[in-house]
């Protein structure tokens, strides 16, 4: 399977581990846009609102073109800053694009209480809880 993995900047360092294991098992992964720049972000921010708003704008759209030509999506969603099972803004945009494009959308953990649960149920995600065996 074709699978694009999704997370917050925060869990990059848990990505090499699990990329291991799901291309030992022949999925082919693409990593998430800023995996090999992870600090781009911060430096547009640095930048101004303006440069910020261009690349966000590009990312989301790289995204998306990422998205069409996979069969997944496999969000990372650990603890970040007390919140549990924690999806951010891009990565909840990343997944509402892999549902509108008709493509399976895996969560490592469950999904997290907040305002955006609803919109989250209604992707019908497989939440594999840690076993990576259920990618399939």
């Amino acid at each position: 399977m074709k699978i694009f993995l999704i997370c917050s900047k925060k869990f990059y360092d848990r990505i090499p581990e699990i990329q291991n294991e799901l291309e030992s098992k022949g999925h082919i992964l693409t990593l998430p846009n800023s995996y090999h720049e992870p600090g781009a972000e911060e430096r547009r921010k640095e930048m101004g609102r303006e440069e910020h708003s261009k690349w966000k704008a590009g990312m989301l759209r790289q995204s998306a073109g990422v998205i069409e030509n996979l069969d997944a999506v496999f969000v990372l969603n650990f603890e970040k800053n007390g919140v549990k099972n924690y999806i951010g803004g891009a990565t909840f945009l990343e997944m509402y694009d892999a549902f509108r494009l008709g493509k399976r959308v895996f969560l490592y953990n469950d999904i997290p209480e907040g305002i955006l649960t609803d919109e989250i149920i209604a992707f019908n995600p497989i939440v594999i809880n840690g076993d990576l065996e259920k990618i399939v």
